[in-house]
């Protein structure tokens, strides 16, 4: 099974694809969705919807795992980064993905049985769980990984 890891956003996204194949988790790849600031609202959720196919062309994923947006400090960024979790959404539908949503706890928890875990505890643990040389980066792409692998070890 590859399941296709979202961490939304609209000015970066993150992405990652992860395959649980007899119970071994692999990062086959990763990445982040970048939109420019200079292009219209409308153009950049255009901008992450055609990324997300590129992804889902080329790994043929089985599964969205998606975070779940639960609290913000600037209403304006909220419904910006709401829309383009919505479009990612869509895009996951419209390919025929399995959509799977989990909220920061219980990504949080997942990975590190502390559901007020910082980034650099979340990016450590990623590292250490899949056996990998360093944390992937942006800090994005690599709350990406730990969506994929809370899915993993919850299907």
């Amino acid at each position: 099974m590859k399941i296709l890891g979202i961490d939304p956003g609209y000015g970066r996204a993150g992405w990652s694809i992860l395959e649980k194949e007899k119970g071994k988790l692999t990062l086959l790849d990763f990445g982040c969705v970048e939109t420019s600031k200079g292009l219209e609202h409308a153009d950049r959720l255009k901008q992450v919807s055609d990324d997300i196919i590129s992804v889902i062309k080329k790994h043929k994923p089985d599964t969205l795992a998606i975070e779940q947006l639960f609290f913000f400090k600037n209403l304006t960024t909220a419904i910006k980064v709401a829309e383009s979790r919505g479009v990612v959404l869509l895009t996951a539908s419209q390919n025929h993905l399995d959509i799977k949503e989990y909220t920061p706890l219980q990504i949080k928890q997942a990975i590190t049985g502390y559901g007020r875990a910082d980034k650099n505890q979340i990016g450590q643990m990623v590292k250490t769980i899949l056996g990998l040389k360093e944390i992937p980066t942006p800090d994005d792409a690599a709350d990406a990984v730990a969506v994929a692998i809370t899915c993993a070890n919850s299907i």
